[in-house]
């Protein structure tokens, strides 16, 4: 990549950074994106999904397709950098770098349509709220593949603490499938000076809190990894009264659905029996927001010899990791590869989701080249 496009990439990056929206308010951002687009003579549909666009890049008789995905949302967290491409919109930042995707993924537009060496079509789908929003599963109900075919979909999320512009390709599972989890559970209101005549949905939670600890330990097998985090607990509002319930929410984390599966079985019978042990009720309700993130063989080897081949390191022994992506979705329903690009040495304080992250913009002619060169090799293949 020349030295103008690294700046303009920059650039737009930074602007990007300036100007967070959160998930489903991507309007401004949308725009910003519609319009380089239309700077690099790119044709695109807008409103997929939301605010997603999709863009499309054709060259020669081909009728091979890739896609190549970007997130664009940002999150409700107050920026402490102190940077001059700070956030301008007070409580939103740009915290987990979709500003960097996006610009990655413009960069691989530019260069794409620079190179006359292939042909097929690539799309490029830039997507709304993936912070937990369903913008992927938004998209695909407005028909992105049936829209915009693609036998091949690849994308990629900058990882802090990985050297700057190694590309980590995981065999199977990348990142976990994830659900949020809600417990409610109901007693009967009363004086707390008189609990005879109550029943205590706190302290029923309480022994809930801890025997739901046994689902991971106890139900699942020793070699698979789950997660089950109950992080708030709410109920009642007087010192001097027992609630009439308490309500439960967190999170659970698989790398297999059928251990997805099994978490939410492990889940709805420990409550329900906690419950009856107490003479209460539980009312369990879990919404699985992304499904497990796992790259195909061939793609994954397509992706180690993309990254190769633009000159960057590879990893291959890096373990998959507890978090979600929204990509999941994507990789459900076709073959893909999932990649981690590194951001870079990374101190305290400067990880994904916290206030003192930025995005290295060093990364990003790494990034760009690498999206260019994972569709042109799937094109060929």
């Amino acid at each position: 990549m020349d030295q103008a496009l690294a700046e303009t990439l920059t650039r737009w990056r930074r602007h990007l950074h300036a100007h967070p929206e959160l998930s489903k308010q991507e309007a401004e951002t949308a725009a910003f994106v519609q319009a380089r687009l239309a700077e690099l003579g790119v044709s695109f549909e807008a409103g997929i999904g939301g605010h997603g666009v999709v863009a499309t890049i054709s060259r020669g008789r081909s009728n091979r397709s890739v896609g190549l995905r970007a997130d664009m949302d940002a999150l409700p967290i107050t920026e402490t950098t102190g940077l001059p491409h700070a956030s301008t919109n007070p409580g939103v930042m740009h915290a987990c770098g979709h500003d960097g995707h996006t610009a990655s993924l413009l960069g691989a537009a530019a260069l794409l349509m620079r190179d006359e060496s292939w042909t097929g079509t690539v799309h490029l789908v830039f997507q709304p709220a993936e912070e937990g929003a369903g913008g992927a599963l938004a998209m695909l109900a407005d028909g992105l593949f049936d829209r915009f075919p693609m036998e091949r979909i690849f994308g990629f999320h900058n990882w802090p603490g990985l050297d700057a512009g190694t590309v980590a390709v995981h065999d199977g599972p990348v990142m976990a499938g994830g659900a949020r989890i809600e417990i409610r559970v109901r007693g009967h209101a009363g004086h707390a000076a008189l609990p005879h005549l109550a029943r205590d949905p706190m302290l029923a939670s309480a022994h809930l809190l801890v025997a739901l600890q046994s689902v991971v330990s106890r139900s699942l097998d020793p070699l698979d990894c789950g997660v089950l985090s109950i992080c708030t607990m709410e109920a009642g509002r007087a010192a001097n009264q027992i609630p009439e319930e308490a309500v439960m929410r967190g999170t659970m984390r698989a790398l297999r659905t059928e251990v997805m599966d099994q978490l939410e079985e492990g889940i709805r019978r420990v409550s329900a029996g906690t419950a009856t042990m107490f003479g209460m009720t539980a009312e369990v309700a879990i919404q699985r927001g992304v499904m497990v993130t796992s790259n195909t063989s061939q793609e994954a080897s397509l992706a180690a010899e993309a990254a190769a081949g633009a000159g960057l390191p590879v990893r291959r022994d890096l373990p998959p990791t507890m978090g979600s992506e929204d990509f999941g979705w994507f990789s459900q329903q076709r073959p893909s590869a999932y990649v981690w690009i590194g951001n870079g040495v990374s101190g305290p304080g400067h990880e994904l989701h916290n206030p003192g992250y930025d995005f290295n913009d060093a990364i990003l002619p790494a990034a760009a080249s690498y999206l260019a060169g994972v569709a042109k090799r799937a094109l060929g293949d």
